[in-house]
């Protein structure tokens, strides 16, 4: 018997053992002491590390960027010297959805997956993102903008690689009718003289938020290490009283436009605030003609004040493994995908605007115009991380300030906004039936989707929408973490589908729309479901 042979079987057992038991903790990025039990590569450099393997993973991205995003990985496979062999099934999941995707069944998601980082703290509530370790961390902490780290860090640990630096918004304009785009109010005497729209989606909190960032308002959102929001917003202020003239000033133009799309510049639009992915169609319109700039100054009171703007990013998060090996291989790949050559070759394919910062210095970065606009912009732009409950507060704000300029009025719309924020920040206490029917929202402040009632016995009447996926769970509010689903279903199980092996969130799916009662009995956990309409 070959005693070194085992021994040495036995020590990489063991080694791969505790990597595994660590993975939230050691750093994915330092190759592992243990073999792994993937197929030997078969092609591809091949190094002594013991990464090398096969792998077959699944990477979620832009349509727009499956293409480039497949070649990359293949570029991977050719460069690496760790004997890594990706087999990747890439899928076209807009960074929009990737999230929703992901909390709704994260044993099914993308193994790498693109998303915005206004997504970013749904989904580590979720688990659905594997912590960086210490290298990882330094790795994006060195390579990348400080507002991009910022967006994929929380609680002081980093949770993804950022991959763009661009999501914020800025101005399109007709050279030929606007005179100086730096003040808004000559912007607005422009195109009254000329006739011609003034386009700024202020009625969408996104875009509304410039104005409170400008007169020095915050809105910063972040959670504890127990998942509980500390807040600091500002908006009922002196200063957010500020923003909410400045708003009544822009709306109460008779060429005031609430879209925002560089489209409108067909329909008689002299400036259009809009963000990169516009920069085609508004050169395509306007030719020669395009300006493009950071947004302008704005006056109230006889005071100028800089319009702010949100910044958001598109992040790459790896789905935590149970593999150690295949973790580090994946977090390999991930910093393959989100280095400067990467980044810039993005750029150089649909103009995303890159995080990375010598990227960022590369010629071709430096001299576009849309670009060094959203440089320019960054400059005054704040880190995107407000809850999903904030944009309908927000919202509310617009159209107090378009209907009047009553100082008493605004302060009493600000009020009430602030009024909100308290509920947000300090979510009810309860059991949430979250789902499809509310966006997978698990951070409800009505009582629309709380179940409620006497002692064990709590209940929720629940309309239930058509849609693809007529399904949810019963979870804490604010949390992810429950047990209470189909399985408990005791009652009315012929009005949930049984998905058997392909439900492990144990969720509640319905047969069809309708109106239903829900009724759990904490006390054994059995559920029952009622169609009342």
């Amino acid at each position: 018997m070959n005693f070194k042979r085992i021994a040495a079987m036995l020590l990489a057992v063991v080694m791969v053992f505790a990597l595994v038991a660590c993975n939230d903790t050691t750093d994915e990025t330092k190759t592992p002491t243990g073999g792994n039990d993937t197929t030997p590569a078969t092609q591809g450099n091949q190094g002594g590390s013991e990464l090398a393997g096969t792998y077959e993973i699944k990477v979620w991205c832009a349509e727009k960027m499956v293409d480039l995003t497949t070649n990359q990985i293949k570029a991977f496979n050719e460069k690496n010297t760790d004997g890594i062999v990706i087999k990747a099934t890439v899928q076209n999941v807009s960074e929009g959805e990737a999230a929703t995707q992901m909390i709704t069944d994260v044993d099914a998601g993308g193994d790498l997956f693109c998303f915005a980082d206004d997504q970013f703290a749904r989904l580590v509530q979720a688990g659905a993102l594997s912590k960086l370790g210490t290298q990882a961390s330094e790795f994006v902490t060195k390579n990348n903008d400080a507002g991009a780290v910022k967006a994929a860090t929380i609680n002081g640990e980093i949770y993804a690689y950022p991959m763009t630096a661009d999501n914020t918004y800025f101005m399109y304009y007709d050279k030929t009718v606007i005179t100086d785009p730096t003040s808004m109010d000559k912007i607005i005497a422009d195109c009254e003289a000329a006739d011609k729209q003034l386009c700024f989606d202020v009625g969408n909190g996104w875009y509304l938020a410039s104005y409170f960032f400008g007169a020095g308002c915050s809105s910063d959102w972040s959670t504890d290490k127990d998942g509980h929001w500390v807040v600091n917003d500002t908006f009922n202020s002196d200063e957010g009283l500020i923003a909410m003239k400045g708003m009544n000033k822009l709306m109460s133009s008779p060429k005031f436009d609430s879209k925002s799309n560089a489209a409108e510049f067909d329909n008689g639009a002299a400036v259009v605030v809009s963000g990169t992915w516009d920069s085609s169609t508004a050169k395509s319109i306007l030719g020669d003609k395009m300006g493009v700039a950071a947004l302008p100054k704005y006056t109230v009171d006889g005071k100028d004040y800089e319009l702010g703007s949100f910044m958001g990013y598109k992040l790459v998060g790896v789905k935590p493994q149970s593999d150690a090996v295949k973790a580090a291989v994946l977090h390999k790949l991930a910093q393959y995908l989100t280095d400067k050559d990467a980044q810039i070759e993005r750029f150089n394919t649909a103009g995303w605007g890159p995080s990375n910062l010598e990227a960022m210095k590369s010629d071709a970065v430096q001299n576009d115009p849309v670009l060094a606009a959203v440089a320019a912009q960054a400059q005054r732009a704040v880190v995107q991380n407000v809850p999903d409950g904030w944009w309908n507060l927000a919202a509310a704000l617009s159209a107090t300030a378009k209907e009047t300029g009553d100082e008493a009025a605004l302060k009493e719309a600000l009020k009430t906004y602030n009024d909100g924020v308290e509920l947000l920040k300090n979510l009810k206490p309860g059991l949430l039936f979250v789902g499809a029917w509310n966006g997978w929202n698990n951070a409800v402040v009505e009582d629309t989707y709380i179940l409620s009632g006497d002692g064990d016995v709590l209940s929720l009447t629940l309309d239930v929408p058509e849609s693809d996926y007529m399904g949810g769970r019963i979870v804490n509010n604010g949390k992810w973490e429950s047990d209470k689903g189909y399985a408990q279903v005791t009652t009315g199980k012929e009005l949930a589908k049984d998905l058997g092996g392909d439900n492990p969130d144990n969720n509640i799916v319905f047969v069809e729309p309708g109106t239903y009662k829900i009724t759990i009995n904490t006390a054994n956990n059995e559920i029952t479901l009622e169609k009342v309409g």
